[in-house]
């Protein structure tokens, strides 16, 4: 499992919201490109980047400055936000992005999603957002009646890169990442599972890497670095120690 730091772009600057609410935003850095740059620098092998203003207006509003960052560091840059065209994808993955993140998309127009699945194979991130198991849209300000694990089991025969699942309630919270519906998804589908919200300290880091009867491909870290909760040295340690010894028991 790799640690994945999150670097979310609302107006140009690296910010987080409170469980997706947008009235409720932290500045947390003027220049999102040294940010990428600085998470490269204490070992992030990853980086997870949401244009917040596309995920809203459902188009690209902040293209450039993740275009900037993927030319900035030479670890993979996953982006999200907006992304409803084969354009985009084209205009991304040509940009220096290795992947994309789908995630309205995935339950209003899955042709697209196939299309993308089939044209860039490998490169196409499905992005489920949940609140209470249930899947939200557009920037999360829209909730649907559509089942988390329903939706990825639809794309089981699409070669999709990975899942990012993310607990919209505990999302820039520190309440503690959902590790058991975390957990349900990954065993419910053959696609990898990241986990994304609610990292609060290294004990969240512990129980992810605790689960014995699945796996997931990595975690998105956000608050929790911006304010220190977590280190991101001793997280990634701490996780190239497990892989290295799967049968150590996690401190």
């Amino acid at each position: 499992m790799i640690i994945i730091p999150a670097i979310d772009i609302k107006n140009g600057q690296c910010v987080r919201l409170a469980q997706g609410d947008f009235n409720r935003v932290t500045v947390y850095g003027e220049n999102p490109v040294d940010m990428a740059r600085l998470w490269e620098e204490k070992g992030a092998q990853r980086i997870h980047v949401v244009d917040l203003d596309g995920s809203v207006a459902g188009l690209p509003k902040n293209a450039s400055i993740v275009a900037d960052i993927a030319r900035s560091v030479s670890v993979p840059v996953e982006v999200g936000g907006g992304i409803r065209s084969m354009e985009t994808i084209h205009h991304y993955l040509g940009n220096g992005v290795s992947a994309v993140i789908l995630g309205t998309a995935a339950i209003q127009d899955e042709t697209f999603v196939r299309e993308a699945a089939s044209t860039y194979p490998g490169k196409i991130i499905l992005g489920i957002d949940a609140l209470g198991g249930r899947v939200a849209v557009h920037g999360w300000t829209q909730k649907t009646g559509q089942d988390a694990v329903e939706l990825a089991r639809r794309y089981e025969n699409d070669p999709i890169a990975a899942i990012v699942y993310t607990d919209i309630q505990r999302d820039g919270m520190e309440t503690g990442v959902n590790v058991e519906a975390t957990r349900a998804l990954a065993k419910a589908v053959n696609i990898p599972v990241i986990a994304s919200g609610g990292v609060a300290s290294m004990d969240d880091i512990d129980r992810l890497l605790s689960v014995k009867d699945c796996s997931f491909f990595g975690v998105i870290v956000g608050r929790a670095l911006y304010t220190g909760a977590v280190s991101l040295q001793d997280a990634v340690a701490r996780a190239a120690k497990q892989a290295s010894n799967p049968k150590e028991e996690s401190p």
